[in-house]
């Protein structure tokens, strides 16, 4: 069965076309090839400064959450939930230099009869908890409450969602000016940096119910119908081997599968806190590499050949995706992060002090690749599983 067949019937995309062609037209704000939408202060009304304003979720991710929660009983699951949906929307805002002095407000949706109030206070308690953990950085971030609704005719089980706002002086903004060139320095999305109180598996929020429906066994299908759309043909159904309380073995400790896919996209919030104090204006682009995964760096280049020939070693869940779904290698990398998450260009002589200072928060980096001047603009990966090239 064909992975393309399997995302359009499971109503999922890994390019977003539809998405894209919708909003073709819309206003591109200030700067069109920043990572974030920058508009006027219409604040406040300075033209020095300007407004960010970023929402996001944490996808299907509750889906997951929901499984191993009515499996287990675990609540804190639903803590991770909340720092996935806050960190879509505050990593990307740091991709234009935003990092500090930002509002946050949920929306949350949810089908009361299966979701209690239980839950929600979990969410609740993960966004403080997360908020409170900033703050330990210099990362000050403000809640301005939110919207919690019970929808239980258009929502399954829940859905989790923030809204971010900012004002940032333009002089502080980062911009993307890839050049020919430049170093690509990728920052790990696995592991456990010093901010991090258990081992991250990398998976992000990103390619969830691909990985969901390919990796779980079907009985998860009989017995809890409501974690996924009815309207989903049985064949594309939890078509995996695996069970959520299973073990696997990471680094020499035994992990139960279910928290290892429901790791917390991990924020990289303290790191380029510290990074922008020195180095703001060295950096020629910031890519967040979530939807499009390894190929997200292709909106915001013309005319460059991005080459990726050296990327971080893959972790162990990605490589469990690959094999129990048979994707294709070439769309792994489109969907998923593979490894890095966010990816720093640079002038060659400025990539090691990166390296250097991701270390010093537990963060793997290298040097994953370069740029180069193209006629047209294209990304070619160099992996152990072939080479692909993406237009």
């Amino acid at each position: 069965m064909g992975n393309t067949y399997r995302y359009d019937k499971r109503g999922v995309s890994a390019t977003k076309d539809e998405v894209h062609q919708a909003i073709k037209n819309l206003d591109k704000g200030l700067f069109p090839n920043a990572f974030c939408k920058i508009l006027p202060d219409f604040a406040a009304g300075s033209a020095d400064q300007c407004n960010i304003m970023h929402a996001d979720t944490a996808g299907t991710k509750t889906s997951l959450a929901y499984l191993y929660w009515r499996e287990t009983g675990d609540k804190s699951v639903w803590r991770g939930i909340a720092q996935d949906a806050i960190v879509m929307n505050l990593d990307d805002m740091a991709c234009v230099g935003c990092t500090d002095n930002i509002i946050l407000s949920s929306t949350i949706g949810r089908n009361k009869n299966l979701i209690p109030g239980e839950v929600i206070a979990e969410i609740i308690e993960g966004t403080v908890a997360f908020v409170d953990q900033m703050k330990d950085y210099g990362i000050n971030i403000h809640l301005a409450g939110g919207e919690t609704a019970d929808v239980g005719d258009i929502v399954r089980t829940i859905d989790v969602g923030y809204t971010a706002f900012a004002r940032l002086p333009q002089s502080d903004l980062i911009i993307n000016d890839i050049k020919a060139g430049d170093f690509i320095v990728g920052f790990s999305s696995y592991g456990q940096s010093t901010y991090e109180k258990t081992y991250n598996a990398g998976t992000g929020s990103n390619g969830l119910t691909s990985a969901r429906h390919d990796l779980l066994s079907n009985d998860y299908a009989t017995r809890y119908p409501d974690s996924f759309d009815p309207n989903i043909p049985s064949q594309v159904v939890y078509t995996g081997s695996k069970n959520l309380k299973e073990n696997i073995l990471i680094n020499g400790q035994e992990i139960p599968f279910g928290k290892l896919i429901l790791s917390p996209t991990r924020t990289y919030l303290p790191f380029l806190q510290e990074l922008f104090k020195t180095h703001r204006k060295k950096i020629n682009g910031l890519i967040h590499c979530t939807g499009g995964g390894q190929t997200k760096v292709l909106k915001f280049v013309q005319q460059k050949r991005i080459v990726k020939n050296k990327l971080l070693k893959l972790p162990v869940l990605f490589e469990l995706i690959q094999k129990e779904s048979g994707t294709d290698w070439k769309e792994m990398y489109q969907v998923f992060n593979m490894g890095h998450r966010l990816e720093a260009y640079v002038a060659p002589n400025d990539a090691n002090y990166l390296i250097q200072l991701a270390a010093e928060f537990g963060i793997e980096a290298g040097v994953v690749g370069f740029v180069e001047n193209s006629e047209k603009t294209e990304l070619e990966i160099e992996s152990p599983f072939g080479n692909f090239k993406y237009t």
